[in-house]
């Protein structure tokens, strides 16, 4: 995987110990007009499969919000574009899912556990060795990077 400069920062944030979602939504803040620290609160609650959860990955939730703020829609009965909003969404899922056979946290952390401890690991040498979290996030940065770009580019 050739880094981008968002697959880059989305490593960078997560080995300067934000969790898998915020690495991946804050990596974008600037370009989705929203400041650092509203961007890590908004994102907080989503790592570790939301709170620890262990259910859809963070990072895979982050690229769902960017999808969100850059095209997202707003008409709640308007059926057509909630229907081409939830096929990007899956889309992006599937993207995910091509190079990491899942999008839930505790498959992709080999966890045989349904829900974890509210209280995170800490992160230690051991922790980044042990996790394959900062390739996800890099993963997951890069596909949504991708799929702007692929929009960008068409006229």
């Amino acid at each position: 995987m050739e880094e981008n400069k968002y697959s880059q920062k989305a490593g960078e944030l997560f080995k300067n110990g934000y969790n898998c979602a915020q690495s991946v939504f804050c990596a974008f803040a600037d370009d989705l007009g929203l400041d650092f620290e509203t961007a890590l609160k908004l994102s907080s609650s989503f790592g570790g499969g939301m709170g620890r959860l262990r259910e859809v990955c963070g990072a895979v939730s982050a690229m769902f919000m960017i999808a969100g703020l850059k095209y997202g829609y707003t008409q709640p009965n308007d059926d057509k574009i909630k229907g081409e909003h939830y096929e990007r969404i899956q889309f992006l899922a599937n993207e995910f899912i091509k190079k990491n056979n899942t999008i839930i946290c505790r498959e992709l952390l080999g966890l045989d556990i349904e829900h974890d401890s509210p209280i995170p690991a800490k992160r230690t040498p051991q922790y980044y060795k042990d996790r394959p979290c900062e390739k996800l996030v890099k993963e997951a940065a890069e596909i949504i990077s991708d799929y702007i770009n692929s929009k960008t580019n068409i006229s």
